[in-house]
C-alpha cells in the first residue's frame, strides 16, 4: 500500500487501507485533431538544425499590438492596477507568457503574469497586500481583491537563469541594453509561443524567438533544444502537452521525439506538481484532447496506468480517432468548461472512478442512471428510481460498460444502484493505492513500471464525499440544485451541490446522448 508520513508514493505491495493516502475554454474543435495528429514530420525544430542556429536565429521582431489584435481593455483590472502602478513608479512592466500568446489567439487566457524591472522588494513596497513567495524562483503574489497576480522581476529571474551568455550575437543586430535584458529573459521560457512580451504602454509585443511565428504554422517548439529543454525541467513535457491539447497545436518533431523519449522524467516531479498540471490539462475544458496525447507518449500510463491499462484491454491504439466511453465521458465534461471556468479536481477523479467501476464491471444503463440522479438530489435512491422508470432514451450501446437494458422490479434496481455505489467508492479507493496501480502496470510489459500515487488524502476525501449522500432515504438537510445553470464559482471551490449537479450531468449526457435516435 503506498503509505509514506510526507505523502508521496513508495512502492509496497501489502492490500491494507492505509492511514494517511500517499496521496503522493474557450474550448478549440482543432484540439482533438492535433491529439491525434500532434507530431509534425514534416519540420523540425527551432527553424533549423543545431549547427546553424548561432547563423540563423530567429529575427527579433518588434510588432504593433493593436495589428496582432490586441488591446489593453482585454487585459482583467487586476493585472491592469498591478501594471499600472509599477508604471507610475518610473518601472517597466510587461506582460509575459502564456497570456500574450492567449490574447494574440482571441482565446481567454488561465491568468496574467507580469515581468517588471523593479527588484522584488520595490513591488512589495508598491502594494499594500504582496508577499515574495518561492525559495528557489521567487516571485511576488500581489492580491488584488479575490485575484493573485504574479509578478516577476528581471534581475531575479537573471540571478537564476542557466542560459545568461548569449550577449554576442544579439549586440550584432544592432539591439540596445534592453533588447538584451528582454532576449536573456525570453531564454528562460519553455517554448517559443511562450516567450513574447507585451508593453501595453508602449503598445509593442517582442517577439526574439521566433514565437509568432510558430503561433501562426500553430506549432509548440521548445526555445532550445528539446533534449536539454526537458532536463532542465521535465514538467515542461506535461506543460508542452497541455498547451498542444489546449490550443489544438500540433508539437514539431524534435519537441514530440523527446516528449516521447524521456517521458519517464515525469516521475522525478513533485507529487503536488503533477497534481497541478493534471488539473490544468482536466479540469479547463481540454480533459479528452489530453488524455489522448498524455497517451500518444506515453505519458497516461506513467501517471494514470488504471485508464491506460483500459486502453490496452479495450484495443484502444496510439493514432485511434474513435473514442470510448472514457473518452466521451471527458469531451461531455469539456463541454461544460473552459480556461476561465474550471471545475475542481474532486470531480474530474469522481468520472475517473466511475467509469473504472463500470470497466471492471459493465451495468444496466437504468443503473448508472439511477446512481447519477441520485448523486444530483443529495442521495434520495427511490426518488431517483422513480424518475429513471420515466426515461424512454436510448442508451449509448457503443460502449461495453453498459449492458443492454433488462426490466428490472424496483427493489432490484435498488440493490443494483447501491451496490455500484459501493463499486465506484472501492474504485476511487484502488485509484489511491499504490498497490493497486502497480497491479494496473502488469496489463502491458513494455510500459514502465509505476506505482506512483499523487491524489492527496483531502482531494481523495472530497471526491468521496459526493458519493457519500446515496442512500435510500435523502439527507433531510439537502435541497437539490433547481435549475440547469452552472454557478462557475461555487463549481471551482468544489461546492458539493454544484459539483454533484455537474457529475450527474455529464455521466447522464454520456449514457443518453442528445444526439440518438431512437432508430440508432
Amino acid at each position: 500500500m503506498a503509505v509514506s508520513s510526507l505523502g508521496f508514493a513508495c512502492r509496497s505491495h501489502f492490500p491494507v487501507r492505509p492511514l494517511f493516502y500517499c496521496f503522493t475554454k474557450v474550448r478549440f474543435n482543432s484540439g482533438l485533431a492535433a491529439a491525434i495528429e500532434t507530431v509534425d514530420d514534416k519540420d523540425s525544430d527551432h527553424h533549423h538544425k543545431d549547427s546553424d542556429r548561432a547563423s540563423k536565429a530567429p529575427e527579433w521582431k518588434k510588432l504593433n499590438s493593436k495589428e496582432l489584435g490586441i488591446t489593453n481593455s482585454m487585459i482583467p483590472k487586476p493585472a491592469r492596477q498591478v501594471l499600472s502602478g509599477l508604471k507610475s513608479k518610473g518601472h517597466n512592466v510587461y506582460l509575459v507568457g502564456g497570456c500574450v500568446r492567449d490574447l494574440i489567439l482571441k482565446q481567454t487566457p488561465k491568468d496574467f503574469d507580469i515581468l517588471t524591472s523593479a527588484e522584488l522588494r520595490e513591488v512589495v513596497r508598491a502594494f499594500s497586500r504582496c508577499e515574495i513567495v518561492g525559495r528557489r524562483f521567487p516571485i511576488c503574489h500581489v492580491h488584488i481583491g479575490n485575484d493573485i497576480i504574479e509578478v516577476s522581476s528581471f534581475s531575479t529571474s537573471a540571478q537564476n537563469s542557466p542560459r545568461n551568455m548569449r550577449t554576442g550575437s544579439e549586440k550584432s543586430n544592432g539591439s540596445c541594453d534592453e533588447d538584451s535584458i528582454r532576449f536573456n529573459n525570453c531564454l528562460q521560457r519553455d517554448f517559443t509561443i511562450n516567450g513574447l512580451m507585451f508593453d501595453p504602454y508602449a503598445k509593442v509585443v517582442y517577439d526574439y524567438l521566433g514565437g509568432i511565428e510558430d503561433i501562426r504554422k500553430a506549432k509548440v517548439r521548445t526555445v532550445v533544444h528539446a533534449g536539454i529543454s526537458f532536463q532542465e525541467d521535465c514538467a515542461r513535457i506535461l506543460r508542452g502537452t497541455r498547451i498542444a491539447a489546449r490550443l489544438g497545436f500540433t508539437i514539431s518533431k524534435e519537441t514530440a521525439h523527446f516528449v516521447k523519449k524521456l517521458s519517464f522524467l515525469v516521475q522525478r516531479l513533485h507529487r503536488g506538481r503533477i497534481l497541478m498540471e493534471m488539473n490544468y490539462m482536466l479540469a479547463y475544458g481540454s480533459a479528452e484532447a489530453s488524455l489522448r496525447l498524455l497517451w500518444k507518449f506515453g505519458i497516461l500510463e506513467i501517471l494514470l496506468p488504471i485508464q491506460a491499462a483500459y486502453f490496452v484491454h479495450s484495443g484502444f491504439k496510439r493514432r485511434d480517432k474513435r473514442t470510448n466511453m472514457l473518452l466521451s465521458l471527458f469531451a461531455n465534461l469539456d463541454k461544460l468548461l473552459a480556461p476561465d471556468r474550471p471545475c475542481h479536481s474532486s470531480l474530474w477523479l469522481a468520472i475517473l472512478a466511475l467509469h473504472k467501476a463500470l470497466a471492471a464491471q459493465p451495468r444496466y444503463p437504468s443503473v448508472v442512471a439511477a446512481f447519477s440522479l441520485a448523486v444530483h438530489n443529495g442521495g434520495d435512491v427511490l426518488e431517483a428510481i422513480k424518475i429513471t422508470r420515466k426515461i424512454t432514451k436510448p442508451h449509448n450501446r457503443s460502449f461495453f460498460e453498459l449492458l443492454e437494458p433488462e426490466k428490472l422490479d424496483s427493489q432490484t434496481l435498488l440493490d443494483e444502484v447501491m451496490d455500484f455505489d459501493l463499486a465506484v467508492k472501492e474504485a476511487l479507493g484502488q485509484m489511491t493505492d499504490g498497490f493497486f496501480i502497480s497491479k494496473a502496470m502488469a496489463a502491458y510489459p513494455q510500459a514502465p513500471y509505476s506505482d506512483m500515487v499523487f491524489i492527496p488524502l483531502d482531494l481523495y476525501l472530497d471526491a468521496r464525499r459526493l458519493f457519500e449522500c446515496v442512500k435510500e432515504n435523502a439527507l433531510k438537510s439537502f435541497v437539490p440544485k433547481q435549475d440547469s445553470k452552472i454557478d462557475y464559482t461555487s463549481l471551482s471551490s468544489g461546492d458539493l451541490p454544484e459539483v454533484r449537479h455537474v457529475f450527474a450531468r455529464v455521466v447522464f449526457d454520456t449514457v443518453f446522448p442528445l444526439n440518438l435516435s431512437q432508430e440508432s
